[in-house]
């Protein structure tokens, strides 16, 4: 065997230190965890605090977007400097590879504290899945059958005048109002239209439409004209909660997303950082850093 070949070192020490990189992600998700929470007692809250109400364009506010920024910066940043700070250190590694590992570290740690954040704050996620089409009531099918959103609407449609007096279909004054019974029953057959025709179609069809105001105007003693109208508009409501709920769903996945980068940047800058100061020399009291 030539004795004259240089053989290559060969590094045997792994280049990722998981320790550090799950302490400074544990450090990054606790430090989010607080802040979000200091940021819901200054009134910064994503969603509304209705039980499957989902997010709103009124709920959610650009103030409230730039403070997720900045929680994922700082959180972040604390993560990566902590991941690289406490790695071990390389012997024989060039301080470019150095850098790049560093970097690594940092982006670890975001990434394992981004999933233990969404684990911990998993309740989000369904508002924002279900923020588009609570309004409507189409996460009926989550919710249990009296949280059930679309309710509020069915209420307002049956809602009575204490003045007027219900008549039935025949529309004779004389004749005997719709007993209790035949009531909750119509309005349980309503609220399953409602929130069929919704889910499926944004809007009830033609017939069930005719259908809601002749009973609307059996049940509460309004003229036909009038049910019909007080249909149309709480249709119209309904649709305008629902365009408000997507809105503010959409505004909501764009902060979160650009505070995903910023996070994301943050934890390997900073990382970046921390191992020029894990490799860095003291002199005294002094520590210089390892030249990037």
């Amino acid at each position: 065997m030539d004795s004259s070949v240089v053989r290559p070192a060969v590094d045997e020490q792994s280049g990722v230190s998981w320790a550090a990189v799950a302490a400074g992600a544990v450090a990054a998700a606790a430090l989010a965890l607080v802040l979000v929470a200091f940021g819901a007692g200054l009134g910064l809250s994503a969603v509304s605090p209705w039980t499957n109400s989902g997010v709103s364009a009124s709920t959610f506010s650009t103030g409230t977007g730039i403070y997720l920024v900045i929680v994922a910066v700082m959180s972040s940043a604390v993560g990566g400097y902590l991941a690289a700070r406490l790695r071990t250190k390389w012997v024989n590694v060039h301080t470019h590879e150095a850098f790049f590992r560093d970097t690594a570290h940092g982006f670890l740690a975001w990434a394992f504290a981004t999933l233990l954040s969404a684990t911990a704050l998993g309740s989000t996620t369904a508002y924002l899945a279900n923020g588009s089409v609570a309004g409507l009531g189409g996460a009926a099918s989550q919710a249990t059958p009296s949280a059930n959103p679309a309710e509020i609407y069915v209420d307002k449609l049956f809602r009575t005048d204490p003045a007027a007096k219900p008549t039935s279909d025949t529309g004779n004054a004389n004749t005997l109002a719709p007993s209790n019974a035949n009531f909750n029953q119509t309005r349980a057959e309503v609220l399953r239209l409602w929130t069929a025709d919704f889910h499926d179609n944004k809007d009830l069809s033609a017939a069930d439409k005719t259908y809601v105001a002749r009973e609307v105007a059996a049940h509460t003693g309004m003229k036909p004209a009038d049910a019909e109208k007080r249909v149309n508009d709480v249709i119209v409501e309904a649709k305008t909660d629902a365009d408000n709920a997507r809105k503010g769903a959409a505004k909501l996945s764009f902060w979160l997303t650009a505070a995903l980068l910023f996070g994301a940047f943050a934890a390997s800058l900073a990382a970046a950082e921390g191992g020029s100061l894990r490799d860095g020399t003291w002199n005294g009291r002094v520590l210089t850093p390892r030249p990037l």
